[in-house]
């Protein structure tokens, strides 16, 4: 069986490359157009994660649709998956209360400030998340191809 892929080593190559620059830019901290650092306990270990990620789908790109190379680049995916889930998490949980408790306003936010959350700057991982996604294609076009 034929085990390369141009179209997914390209992918390969530019999420890898996407995610060890993102992975720097949290290093970094700051905020960057539509993106942002927020320091906190687990900045670091976000960067890391991107960085690692970065690296293992950069070590993936030749003969991409052989089970190893594809196997590390799910794995990559879902280490970006578990760090923008956390990112969404904390964008949920950070919505809900008004931060007005001791003013003797309700403890829940209005409807415009709960939305308002909800709007840009980013976190890196979460502008990882979609084109992330693109991997359960070649992980099904493997499967077809298997079989």
């Amino acid at each position: 069986m034929n085990n390369r892929s141009t179209s997914g080593s390209i992918f390969v190559a530019v999420m890898g490359i996407a995610a060890l620059v993102f992975g720097i830019l949290e290093f970094v901290g700051g905020e960057w157009g539509p993106l942002t650092v927020e320091a906190g306990t687990f900045t670091a270990w976000r960067a890391v994660i991107l960085i690692c990620a970065g690296l293992i789908y950069l070590s993936s790109v030749s003969n991409f649709l052989d089970i190893r190379q594809l196997g590390k680049s799910v794995v990559a995916s879902i280490m970006i998956w578990i760090v923008a889930a956390m990112d969404i998490w904390a964008m949920i949980t950070a919505s809900i209360p008004s931060g007005a408790e001791e003013a003797g306003e309700p403890w829940f936010a209005s409807g415009t400030e709960f939305l308002a959350a909800y709007g840009p700057p980013y976190m890196p991982a979460m502008c990882l998340l979609l084109p992330s996604l693109v991997i359960l294609y070649f992980v099904g076009r493997r499967r077809r191809t298997a079989s």
